[in-house]
């Protein structure tokens, strides 16, 4: 599998990467933010390993700009900047993992092999929750046969919060995600969307909640638990 490896300690990234490829990965990489910033735009990779105190450009928005291009891969982190609220911070942003500097190898291993198999299972995989399926490939949502025809901004949204069902997501991270590069999203226009996207979820059985001063989650109605 690909992994792109950001790290701007020139020593520690030869001696992670050199691990990765005895195992039989393809790795790239990259020492700074902007070069990782492009290359995730550019090539498609399965793991994207991410330092934070990178020049040029911060993992965090190294990671903030690659989800809002709903790019799914995986991202493990690993820093110094181990703080509750950093971790919270990333994995609210889409960070799958974090690894606080220093760490031992055998559990940074372990840590690579669980996302890598996740990442595989997707690959083919067809998500569910309740009435509706998500093709990971296509990125069309069904419920049986039938495609649901929703606008791209909620369906954008609908993404966000199907591959998190059940759990919620901060408002914060919504609104990086579904913000283009062009153009702003307020807050009211992401409560504009969840009531319509509530209204077109409704005949299927799902609801979109709101957990207050925090962000939204999808959630099953009751008569369809």
């Amino acid at each position: 599998m690909r992994i792109l490896l950001t790290e701007d300690n020139i020593a520690l990234a030869d001696g992670l990467s050199a691990i990765l490829r005895g195992t039989g990965h393809a790795v790239d990489v990259v020492h700074d933010g902007a070069s990782a910033n492009a290359v995730i735009a550019a090539e498609n990779f399965d793991l994207v390993i991410l330092d934070l105190n990178l020049p040029e450009m911060d993992g965090l928005d190294v990671l903030r700009a690659m989800r809002a291009r709903q790019n799914q891969a995986a991202v493990l982190i690993l820093t110094a900047r181990g703080t509750p609220e950093e971790r919270v911070k990333g994995l609210d942003l889409g960070a799958d993992d974090y690894l606080i500097k220093p760490f031992d190898i055998s559990e940074f291993e372990a840590r690579v092999r669980v996302l890598l198999r996740r990442q595989a299972g997707l690959r083919s995989a067809t998500v569910g929750f309740g009435s509706i399926s998500f093709d990971l490939n296509s990125r069309t949502f069904s419920s049986g046969a039938t495609p649901l025809d929703i606008p791209a901004r909620e369906l954008g949204l609908l993404e966000i919060l199907f591959m998190r069902a059940g759990k919620v997501v901060a408002k914060e991270a919504i609104i990086q995600s579904l913000t283009a590069f062009d153009d702003d999203i307020s807050s009211n226009a992401i409560e504009q969307y969840v009531s319509r996207l509530r209204k077109r979820l409704s005949p299927y059985g799902l609801t979109v909640k709101t957990a207050r001063g925090i962000g939204y989650y999808l959630d099953k109605l009751p008569e369809a638990s």
